[in-house]
Order: C-alpha cells, then structure tokens, then sequence
C-alpha cells in the first residue's frame, strides 16, 4: 500500500511538471496550427469593422469581433519590405529592404544569410505551405518559397498579375510573361481561373487534407486587392460586382467585389478548420500588407480615410494597417480592441513563442517583438517604439516613439501627403443591413455575436480626427514635423516647435538607426530576365543563363581538350632529330 501511495504520487509529481512545463514542452502534433492571411494594397477604411459600411467584411468582422482589433499594427509602407519583415522579424533597413519594391526584371531579393519564419517553424516539425504572392526575389532559384523554408508554394513569384489569365507586363520588358507555380513548375492548367478563387480553394484543400501529426503553418498571400496590369488594372467576376450596385463610383465597385472575395475566403477557411476539428487548437492572423493607393500608381481607389496619406509615403495612412488576431489560446472572455503598438516584425517571435518555439534571434529595439503575453494581457506594453522607415533614395525618414512621430521629408515629391478616399455617406448600407450581413455571414453563424458589444468595438475601433486649438501645417520637405499621435492621429496639427526638445530627441535616435542601417540590396534591371527569353514565363533567369553556358561549355572544353591530345600526340611522334 504504501508502495502505491508512491507510486501515486509520483505520477501526480510528473503530471504536475508536464503542466507547469507550458507550450514549450508540447509535443508537434498539440502545437497550435497557424493561419497568416495577409491582403495586399487594403485600405484603413476598406473593411467595415473600422465603422464604414461601404464595404461590408462580415466574415472578416466576425472573426475580428470575437478576436483583437488591432488598432495599432504598424508595417513598412511597401510590398516587399512589409513581407521581408514578416518573414525574417526584423524591420528592412536591418536587412537591406527598405527601399521600394522588387521588380520582376530585377536581380535582388531578400538575403540569403536570413533565416526566414518557414524555416524556424519546419525545423520545429510543421508543415509549412504558402499560398498566393511571394515577392522577395526569384532571379535565382535559391530565393524562391520552397528553398526558403516552404514545403510548398501555389502562386506568383512576383509583385503582381492578371486576375484571370496570372500574366505580368514589365514596363522594361518587350513580353508579357506567365506567372503563375506550383511549387517550381509553372503551372497553365489553372489559366482563366480567378486569382482569389484559386488562392482561397488552395487554402481549404491544404487544411483539408493537412495531416494532423503535424501542426499547420500555413501562409495566405492574397493578390487582392491590389491591381492588375496596367492594360487592365480592376478586375473581379461581374456577378460579384452586381451585388455592390448601390456604389456608384465604379472602380470603387469593382474594388468592393475584389475585397468580397477575400472575405469569403477567410469563411472557407475558419469552415473548413472547424470541420478538421483543427479550430479550437489555431491561431488565425489577417492584415493588410500597406495601406491603400487611392491615386497614382496601381492606384486601386482604396481608402486610408481618416489617415493621412497613402502606399509609398511616411504617412499613417501607409504604415498603420487593418490587422486582427483570433484564437482560443488568448483565453479571451469577449472580443476588444486592442492600442497596443505592434510591428509586422513582431509575428515572427510571437507566433513562434505561441507555437512553443525557442531560438528566435531578438536584434535592436525596432526588431520583432514576442507580443504573446501582451496579446493576452492589454496590462502589458511590449512596444513604444515604431520605425516606419529610413529611406536615403526617397529622402525621408517616419519614426515615432510613446506616441510622438517625427517625419523628415516625404516620398514621390509630396504626392501622396495628403487626406485622400473620403467616402460618401450615401454609397454605404444602413446599419440594419449590416447587421443582417455580419450575422449571415459563414463565420457570423459560427460564432454567434454579441450586437451591443460588437456595436461598441466598432466604435473604439474608428479613428477620429478632431483637433482642439488652431491647427499648424507640417512642410516636410522643409522641415522636421511632430505629430502627438495620441490626440492626432490623423496628423493634422504639426508640434514640432511647441514641443523642440522631443524632437531633437527623436531626430537622435533616428540618426543613430541610420547610421546603422544596412546599404539597400536594390539592383537594376537586367534585360536577360525579359520572359520571351524563357517561353513566355518569368523564372530564375541567372541559373537559365548559368545552365546555358554550362550546356554550351562542354562541348567547347571536349573540342579544346581534343586539340590539346592531338597536339601532344603529334609533338611525341614527330621525327627526333640529332
């Protein structure tokens, strides 16, 4: 007896380690499957949990409801340094990415020496998988998803295609190339097929036949709702745009349809995971790479609106994004918004702590973050420190600390430094109707909610932009402006001389990240990429060219090696003379 009573306790003893011993000890199979869903060139207004019902997001709205709003998540102000960032957790001056986009015909990409987030998470025993947009080079073929860390990839390699035919025009190219993968094939078989159709119907096919040994790490880059070639640039199914009729400014109609399909998206997917019983155990994150361009290039008529600026500027408008995490880890008791600061960078060592994962490297202050517990707590402050971005080729740097956020310069000589999108009040669906909508929606019925508390995060989740007093204007070409964040986000009401010794002290600090920021990785255009070089497809052209002259070298060095014998055999043969 007592011998069992022993036995007992020791039982109980190990239990109680396995317990206190957390995420960390979890085997594979009990770590939470991840879901990044992330949207590209969507707007601040573009959603309608930020109080605009032009454009209704039940599906999204539902989950966001349920979940975190993030009402401060902050990312750089362009495609490619947003997913550099996401991939490798550190802001893109730290790794060379800070300056505009990766352009197909371009030999660059994100750095090799960087090890990225698929990697981390497939060393831990998941099954990695991308889906959509990629975007961080493919000149060579070691750049690409799969060689990165992804167990596979279904999408485009590049900035962006056709809706339907996942073609792209360079403007420095004389062919219109196909881009579109399956992992390292190129993939014809899906061509008239829409984009957002084909990334969303992978997604759900990878949950459902995911597995379950495994945990999931899935990542969902959508095209939406960026535009298409130039020839072509709004594009979505007519009958998904009928059903936005009351809109009358048509390219924003076709927006509205090309976000809708987005939003149906994440109904499939949150579906499809409670149908693997896979729900209770994940962790969902859906944000918009950048802000909206609402005029200029790829302008898709998005709407930052009340924030200041657009896509390519130093502006809230461009860098504060829609962002929402769901996920019975968090332990929520009911949805909030959440004003904590978070940066892009910060998923990677947040997820990976969620998921129990240790090793991930923590570099300076503006470097990724583990916000888990903070996620968790709203007690808790991680962040106070945003590097929107050092930019030495587009003159301008956007900073802010506890608040206050300094600008030196703009971009595209103050094009976009603007208040632009404002909607009208009569393109948007009573308020009944969007009720009607967010509780019909696939997630909506899911997750039946709560109507006065989801009225009461909608309003904590919308922006307003009153300022007290007379309002000074900010010149940023001319001088460094200071922005009180907390009382104006909207940027209105330029501080910086009631408020000098804050901006001298900011000014410092930003002049300590530039002198240790890295040299950009930027690389011209190089002619040889031009995809009527490679049957009419955008691919790794250096490793084409390098196995060309390979192809070509070996006869070459047969031919020369041969010359060589005979050369020999005859200088051996001839005739000694004495």
């Amino acid at each position: 007896m007592k011998m069992n009573s022993v036995r007992f306790g020791l039982v109980l003893l190990l239990l109680a380690v396995i317990s206190a011993s957390g995420d960390r000890s979890r085997g594979s199979n009990e770590r939470p499957n991840i879901v990044v869903i992330v949207t590209d060139d969507l707007g601040w207004n573009d959603v309608s949990f930020h109080g605009s019902s032009q454009i209704p997001t039940p599906n999204i709205d539902a989950l966001a409801y349920q979940g975190i709003i993030l009402n401060r998540h902050y990312t750089p102000p362009l495609c490619t340094p947003s997913r550099a960032s996401l991939m490798s957790g550190k802001h893109p001056i730290n790794v060379g990415m800070q300056h505009h986009v990766i352009e197909s015909n371009e030999p660059w990409g994100l750095g090799l020496d960087q090890k990225l987030m698929p990697e981390y998470f497939r060393e831990a025993g998941y099954r990695t998988r991308l889906v959509g947009k990629w975007h961080l080079g493919f000149f060579r073929k070691a750049y690409t998803p799969t060689r990165r860390g992804f167990d596979s990839h279904f999408g485009y390699i590049g900035p962006y295609i056709d809706y339907w035919d996942h073609s792209l025009q360079m403007k420095n190219t004389s062919t219109r190339g196909l881009d579109m993968r399956r992992n390292l094939d190129v993939d014809y078989s899906v061509n008239g097929s829409y984009a957002t159709d084909l990334f969303n119907g992978e997604a759900v096919r990878l949950i459902r036949e995911h597995d379950q040994k495994k945990p999931l790490l899935l990542v969902l880059t959508h095209l939406a709702p960026h535009t298409g070639n130039e020839d072509d640039p709004m594009q979505a199914p007519a009958e998904e745009v009928e059903k936005f009729d009351y809109i009358r400014d048509e390219k924003r109609r076709v927006l509205a349809a090309m976000i809708s399909k987005v939003d149906e998206g994440v109904g499939q997917i949150i579906q499809t995971l409670a149908e693997r019983d896979m729900l209770d155990n994940s962790i969902v994150l859906f944000y918009a790479d950048n802000g909206a361009p609402t005029v200029g290039m790829h302008s898709n008529s998005g709407s930052n609106f009340p924030l200041r600026g657009q896509k390519y500027s130093p502006w809230e408008g461009a860098v504060r994004t829609v962002a929402a995490i769901w996920s019975p880890l968090l332990n929520l008791t009911a949805g909030r918004v959440s004003n904590q600061w978070i940066h892009v960078s910060d998923w990677l060592p947040t997820l990976a702590h969620a998921a129990g994962i240790e090793g991930i490297p923590i570099g300076s202050e503006i470097d990724g973050r583990n916000q888990w517990e903070a996620l968790k707590n709203p007690a808790i402050t991680v962040r106070n420190v945003v590097m929107n971005n050092i930019d030495e080729l587009h003159h301008y740097s956007s900073y802010s600390r506890n608040g206050w956020k300094y600008v030196n310069g703009t971009s595209w000589e103050g094009k976009f430094d603007n208040w632009m999108g404002e909607l009208e009040d009569e393109d948007e669906l009573s308020e009944e109707e969007y009720v009607v909508r967010l509780a019909g929606s696939v997630v909506g019925r899911m997750m039946p909610l709560d109507l006065e508390h989801v009225a009461r995060l909608r309003r904590a989740a919308t922006v307003e932009c009153e300022v007290e007093g007379q309002v000074k204007a900010c010149q940023p070409m001319e001088s460094p402006c200071l922005f009180n964040l907390m009382d104006d986000p909207c940027e209105r009401n330029n501080v910086a001389l009631d408020q000098l010794d804050i901006l001298e002290e900011l000014r410092e600090e930003v002049e300590r990240y530039r002198q240790t920021a890295v040299e950009p990785r930027n690389k011209p255009a190089d002619p040889r990429s031009d995809p009527g070089f490679y049957n009419n497809t955008w691919t790794w052209w250096l490793d084409e060219i390098d196995s060309r002259s390979n192809m070509y070298m070996f006869p070459v060095m047969i031919i020369v090696i041969s010359i060589a014998i005979v050369a020999l055999l005859l200088l051996f043969l001839r005739p000694f003379k004495y």
